[in-house]
């Protein structure tokens, strides 16, 4: 039997063509040189929607900036522990209200400007401030004042206790505060700035020589971006990429480990394909629709469908990398006939019919279609909307106007965003709120883990949203390129350390 996923792939190969024309080609053919200042080409369906990260730049800014251009006081490991960076040290308060940070010395912005605290402080405001579109902004939100006492000195008084704030700020980009036009433009601090940026087609990052620490082991990465997983699957296999941050066509994995000449790595994923309904909004503003409507999908068989072997069942918004996960897929299990008691008991025997805005990049489509299928079994009928990653932003992110909608979400520990009622889904349970609220001031690792896994139990007992599967981090590289990462928190995907013989 043809999974949905060859299904939809089929469907998209009369496109590869025309795709290939539009990004593999815009690269130039053949393999390219190795050594110090090889160029390493890395293909990626996230494309940025525009080069800020406080203005909804999207899965694709994180992916090609963080870490390559721009810097953070802290740097987010691939196993999600956190290390200095552009701060050498910090200190905290008895009471854990303030903390103070010392810069490093000797860092410059791409345009020559010396890093001071002056700098920090703009940075962390832009992200607090009216149009941010930030996703760490309402939990940076417990920031009372910021001072600078000296060019190397970041003093930042809270509100109340945070015991993530050493780890919030590793998601904080230090800008310039003096540069201009963001979402077109960079002045980071990295090892790398940035080139030409194809729409499109390819975005380019240099190797920056007067770099604060060790320079990049290569001269040059070119991302280039895909509209369809076939496309890039091919520019891999025809040497136009060397490697592929996130596989999404599992079924292309048994050629390309056959033919010899690529590692495949399943890394750890944090990404979570979630079926995101608008709780603030009938029929789903009542628990028992979102329940019914998660015990009617096989998410077994969507998993097998989209991703065969790989991959991982979650009942919640907490992947098993952090510290509150508890294995709750059967709160609310596969089972049709609960499925249909629950819609009785919500007045809606009959089944109701609802719009799924579905982002048109795999694998959505195919996703969507299963759940068409089978939602269609207990009387729901499901009316696909396909619409793409900028109109999804505005429409469903920014301006709250959908029903329900398919996404997938990359940050680690994130459950935290059901407790924020103004966030996109719109979940408000004053309960959860409360119990993040006091993990967020836990004086202890382990107080904060107890509420956030009671949090998290009500937050999936609730079905504020259906948690379909996690994904798998599948890194796919010729095997003459070595040092990228696997595991691909947060989807960043640092490039620094890839060499090619």
């Amino acid at each position: 039997m043809i999974s949905l996923k060859r299904k939809a792939l089929a469907a998209a190969a009369a496109l590869t063509v025309s795709a290939l024309a539009l990004t593999g080609c815009a690269q130039g053919g053949g393999a390219n040189a190795g050594g110090a200042d090889a160029t390493i080409r890395i293909g990626s369906l996230y494309e940025p929607v525009n080069l800020s990260n406080v203005a909804g730049g999207g899965q694709g800014v994180t992916e090609a900036l963080t870490g390559n251009v721009y810097e953070s006081l802290f740097k987010l490991n691939d196993d999600g522990t956190i290390s200095p960076l552009l701060a050498t040290k910090h200190e905290m308060s008895s009471d854990g209200l303030t903390y103070t940070f010392t810069l490093r010395d000797g860092v410059k912005f791409h345009s020559g400007k010396a890093l001071t605290s002056a700098d920090v402080k703009a940075s962390i405001e832009a992200v607090l401030a009216p149009d941010s579109q930030s996703a760490r902004k309402s939990s940076l939100e417990v920031i009372k004042s910021i001072e600078t006492p000296d060019a190397r000195t970041v003093k930042v008084d809270l509100k109340q206790r945070s015991i993530s704030f050493p780890y919030l700020l590793s998601y904080i980009w230090v800008v310039n505060a003096d540069a201009k036009n963001l979402e077109k433009q960079e002045d980071g601090t990295g090892p790398y700035t940035l080139g030409e940026w194809k729409r499109g087609s390819t975005l380019t990052l240099k190797r920056w020589n007067d770099y604060w620490g060790e320079k990049a082991k290569n001269g040059k990465v070119v991302f280039s971006y895909f509209t369809d997983a076939t496309a890039e699957d091919t520019a891999l296999t025809s040497g136009r990429v060397d490697l592929i941050t996130s596989v999404q066509n599992p079924d292309a994995l048994p050629q390309l480990e056959k033919s010899g000449k690529f590692t495949i790595n399943d890394g750890k994923s944090t990404t979570k394909e979630l079926l995101a309904f608008n709780d603030r909004a009938k029929p789903f503003a009542d628990a028992k629709v979102r329940q019914a409507i998660y015990s009617a999908i096989d998410r077994k068989k969507l998993l097998n469908a989209i991703w065969g072997d790989y991959g991982t069942l979650i009942g919640s918004m907490v992947p098993p990398s952090d510290p509150w996960y508890e294995d709750l897929t059967q709160l609310n299990p596969y089972d049709p006939e609960r499925s249909k008691t629950l819609l009785r008991e919500a007045g809606l025997a009959s089944g109701f019919t609802f719009t799924l805005d579905t982002p048109s990049y795999d694998p959505h489509p195919a996703v969507a279609e299963f759940l068409q299928s089978e939602l269609k079994k207990v009387g729901i009928t499901v009316k696909i909307n396909t619409i793409s990653a900028d109109e999804w932003y505005t429409k469903v992110f920014k301006n709250h106007d959908f029903e329900a909608t398919l996404q997938e979400h990359v940050n680690d520990r994130d459950v935290v965003w059901y407790g924020n009622p103004e966030f996109y889904w719109g979940y408000d349970n004053p309960q959860v709120t409360k119990w993040i609220d006091e993990a967020e001031q836990a004086s202890s690792e382990a107080e904060q883990t107890d509420l956030l896994k009671r949090a998290n139990r009500q937050i999936a007992t609730d079905a504020a949203s259906a948690w379909l599967y996690l994904y798998p981090q599948i890194v796919v590289a010729s095997k003459d390129v070595s040092g990228y990462p696997v595991n691909g928190l947060n989807s960043q995907f640092p490039a620094y350390n890839i060499v090619k013989k």
